[in-house]
């Protein structure tokens, strides 16, 4: 009698869900559907962004830095103008390790980093 009971509750909270709002035009498909989308719908053309050709403009104003509609871009200063550690800054990639002083912070978080990066590929390819 409690089975019984427990069934027929369980059957009127259990109700089946009409989601047709997720469906394309309410239509509920149970089947595969006919147009196939994106993982981000439908795929939009692409635009072409103008490039700059005027080769003193080029030369004398930082291209693309007005975002604004009214205005214009940023002119260069020359190059007294600009900090003396700008001209210095390593634009290269990162230093070598055999470069590094092994006394320094900054070559043992290298090592640490290339020995994980040595550990994680040496697991990837061990067999279960």
């Amino acid at each position: 009698m409690f089975k019984l009971i427990k069934l027929n509750y369980v059957r009127s909270c259990v109700q089946i869900p009409n989601n047709s709002y997720a469906s394309p035009s309410g239509i509920i498909s149970l089947g595969k559907s006919k147009k196939k989308l994106g993982k981000g719908g439908p795929v939009l053309e692409k635009s072409e962004i103008p490039v700059e050709t005027d080769a003193k403009k080029l030369v004398n104003f930082v291209c693309g830095s007005n975002t604004l509609k009214e205005g214009q871009d940023i002119e260069l200063k020359p190059d007294s103008e600009y900090p003396d550690w700008l001209w210095n800054l390593n634009i290269d990639g990162p230093v070598p390790l055999q470069k590094l002083d092994p006394n320094s912070k900054q070559y043992w978080l290298r090592v640490r980093k290339l020995s994980m990066r040595r550990n994680n590929l040496l697991n990837k390819l061990k067999r279960f």
